[in-house]
């Protein structure tokens, strides 16, 4: 697991000082089923809005 998730998403409820992500767990998807080919085909489904 990697020790350090960056996130430049700053209105994520996750985001923290040092673009770091906060989350206790991070979902990634692709748009195109089980493989994606580059990044642009994948999304963080872990992102939620501050409130």
């Amino acid at each position: 697991m990697a020790e350090d998730v960056l996130c430049e998403v700053q209105n994520c409820r996750y985001w923290a000082k040092g673009n770091k992500c906060a989350a206790d767990r991070i979902y990634i998807v692709s748009h195109s089923g089980k493989m994606a080919d580059n990044e642009r085909e994948t999304d963080c489904q872990t992102f939620e809005p501050e409130k």
